[in-house]
């Protein structure tokens, strides 16, 4: 999987959110200060070109969607963190957080207890 800059990822969270849309509708839920309506072409672009976003021809103006699901991207990178930085150790990385959070056994318990009922 090709790499998102932050850029290209806000820009991919608000085509999630939105679901379809023109470059002036990116533009327009995008926080202030707001980039120029070129830069969000831009990167709409490249988005396209990684693979990410699709488009159909709608008048003389083009409309974007995501082709990547946010799930499928979440979960590539979340892989990819575990093996770049936890040599792919699930229990390593939910030891680093849990330290660097300062999660309690309660906490965590609870956190398992929300996995188990989402399975169900």
């Amino acid at each position: 999987m090709k790499q998102l800059t932050k850029a290209e990822e806000e820009v991919m969270q608000l085509l999630w959110k939105i679901k379809k849309g023109n470059v002036a509708s990116i533009l327009e839920e995008l926080p202030e200060p707001k980039p120029a309506y070129n830069t969000v072409s831009t990167i709409v672009r490249i988005l396209e070109d990684k693979g990410f976003v699709s488009h159909e021809k709608v008048g003389k103006g083009h409309v974007y969607f995501p082709l990547m699901k946010k799930e499928e991207y979440s979960n590539q990178s979340l892989n990819k963190l575990m093996d770049g930085y936890f040599q792919g150790s699930f229990t390593s990385m939910v030891s680093f957080f849990m330290k660097k959070n300062d999660i309690s056994l309660k906490e965590l318990e609870e956190i398992m207890k929300n996995i188990k009922d989402k399975e169900q």
